[in-house]
């Protein structure tokens, strides 16, 4: 098989493509159907396969190479093999026992991964592998497929940035075909005819804007945060962490004009007081209209929770409009929280953070039945009438030497569909906070319009 066309032809006798008629999932009819598992039971046609896709690519390029479940995984197993790049598994979800995976493997967050796909047809399911995949903290950019049928999902891919390969696409098969009088003139008309007559319409999941969201959310506080949104155009909450009082007055005076919520860690002011502390920065909330959200990441059982909330130095209760908390705790573990909105801690943005795929899962099951929730913070999508907030966000930076991984604003709307951004020193870090916060503001805001 010296050429990429007697390879076809070879391949093609095991059956990976018939012509006739064909109903699809999506419910058309089709003159041709593809199918190219019978490849995985040649070894000697699997190994030149992967030696032809991999002489397409830039290998340097990749530490990681993933196979699209299930039809790919035997390819990019034989990909593996041949270029010695380590193969990761992404399976199509997570079990629910032993290591409770949706990636399996050795990888590190940052690597770049190879997606190897066998068909390419709306790109919907790459589309769905894609976020998975970087939803563990890994890079995708380039995408290697056996077959393109030509319907418009390699566009879509490459009008998101990503570099889509392929081997084969419909049009250079029915014309090999046809050369060898192996379709008539009849059936490459049909074909021809299906090609200009029905791109595949993938329409994906688009974000919903503040004023639908404020028509499904019923919690009490998130509308009030979604109205204050509209109404100063920002969807930015700034984290103050600074560690005094002072410090912590000034920021919130200087952002105030340009944010919708302040987000405090109030155990690390180091000269807190009630009435030093707290009275000033309700006042200098009330001037600029946003709302104080205490990031305590509350983890315990019910009763101790509530202690916490309610008793103590602090006293979050009588001052903080939203508090964040863990679902570790169960479903009534989350119920003392009064006239503050929950923010469940669903995924967090740290390297080797333990929310994986099965925990986020199990973690819905308890945040869906808990009216005190008023959203989650999260690197993925939640469920519309939950708000989402989305931590590590930086315009500059990628990361930090802790395991901060940042994401920029246009990212998190537009594949996460994220509600409101949480930015931390990319302001307060800032020579000039106000400004920061302006630029931060500005960013989040035309990053949200864009997603729409």
């Amino acid at each position: 098989m010296e050429t990429k066309r007697a390879f076809f032809l070879e391949a093609y006798k095991l059956g990976i493509i018939k012509f006739g008629r064909f109903t699809l999932k999506s419910g058309i009819e089709s003159p041709f159907y593809v199918d190219l598992r019978p490849l995985a039971s040649d070894p000697k046609i699997l190994k030149h396969l992967a030696n032809y896709l991999l002489d397409m690519l830039p290998l340097d390029n990749f530490d990681l190479i993933c196979g699209v479940p299930y039809a790919a995984l035997p390819m990019a197993t034989a990909m593996s093999l041949e270029s010695y790049i380590p193969l990761i598994i992404k399976r199509k979800e997570a079990k629910a026992y032993g290591t409770k995976k949706l990636i399996e493997g050795i990888y590190q967050k940052g690597q770049n991964c190879l997606l190897v796909e066998d068909v390419i047809t709306s790109g919907k399911s790459l589309i769905e592998t894609i976020a998975e995949v970087e939803n563990e903290g890994l890079k995708v950019s380039d995408i290697i497929v056996v077959l393109d049928r030509q319907q418009g999902g390699k566009e879509r891919l490459a009008e998101k940035g990503y570099q889509v390969h392929t081997l084969f696409n419909i049009t250079e098969i029915v014309e090999i075909l046809q050369e060898e009088k192996l379709l008539d003139d009849e059936e490459v008309k049909r074909i021809h005819d299906f090609l200009n007559d029905n791109p595949v319409v993938f329409e994906e999941k688009k974000k919903i804007s503040y004023e639908e969201k404020l028509k499904v959310t019923e919690h009490p506080v998130a509308k009030k945060l979604l109205e204050i949104a509209l109404e100063k155009r920002t969807n930015l909450i700034a984290s103050a962490d600074v560690i005094t009082t002072q410090e912590l007055l000034d920021f919130a005076e200087a952002v105030g004009p340009y944010i919708a919520a302040l987000k405090t860690h109030i155990d690390i002011i180091s000269d807190f007081s009630h009435e030093g502390t707290i009275l000033p920065l309700t006042d200098i909330a009330t001037k600029h209209n946003f709302l104080l959200m205490e990031d305590r990441k509350f983890g315990d059982i019910g009763n101790t929770q509530e202690l916490q909330f309610s008793h103590g130095v602090y006293k979050i209760a009588t001052w903080a409009d939203m508090v964040t908390a863990h679902p570790i705790g169960g479903d009534k573990a989350l119920d003392g929280f009064h006239n503050a909105g929950v923010i469940t801690i669903l995924g967090m943005s740290s390297q080797g953070t333990l929310t994986d795929a099965h925990y986020r899962e199990e973690a819905m099951k308890i945040i869906e039945q808990q009216p005190n929730v008023m959203g989650c913070v999260a690197q993925n999508q939640i469920p519309e009438k939950m708000l989402l907030f989305t931590p590590g966000v930086n315009l500059t930076s990628t990361g930090d030497n802790k395991g901060q991984q940042y994401n920029t604003p246009e990212h998190v709307f537009k594949n996460l569909h994220t509600d409101f951004i949480i930015v931390g020193r990319g302001i307060y870090k800032a020579d000039d906070a106000e400004q920061a916060a302006l630029l931060y503001k500005t960013k989040g805001w035309e990053a949200y319009e864009a997603a729409l």
